[in-house]
């Protein structure tokens, strides 16, 4: 059972990192990057940290590579200043990892978009083949 304290430092850890990855790197490989998730093993050890990047042009899976390169090039640094900022007997080791959730829910919605733009078609045609109209309350009955 994993317990409640490695998820509460995860929670610090992903705090912490964001302002550290968005204004103290200077990096200029690195884009457009946003922390979404941190994972951290029972025993404290290594942290998995889960970054989207936003795209810039239509190149963006050079460009996801080389910002994760560049963030997990930046790792030790980032290790320090979290060392400084948190107060733990040990910092974990940091491993950047894409997080492909972002993609995965753009694309279920794009699905379902279509799926309703294909429902409201197939209604449309059914109510286009009924040939006895319902009656408008606003006419009067003979």
């Amino acid at each position: 059972m994993e317990g409640i304290r490695p998820i509460r430092i995860a929670e610090q850890i992903r705090q912490e990192i964001i302002p550290i990855v968005e204004y103290e790197l200077n990096d200029s490989r690195i884009g457009f990057v946003t922390v979404t998730d941190v994972e951290v093993t029972p025993d404290l050890k290594l942290a998995k940290i889960f970054v989207s990047v936003l795209p810039s042009d239509k190149d963006n899976q050079k460009e996801k590579d080389i910002s994760l390169q560049a963030l997990n090039h930046a790792a030790g640094y980032i290790r320090r200043e979290l060392g400084a900022r948190l107060r733990l007997r040990y910092t974990p080791q940091l491993s950047f990892l894409y997080d492909h959730s972002l993609e995965r829910g753009n694309r279920i919605e794009e699905l379902l978009k279509e799926e309703a733009a294909r429902m409201n078609v197939s209604e449309d045609s059914a109510a286009s083949v009924d040939t006895d109209p319902e009656p408008n309350d606003s006419e009067p009955q003979p």
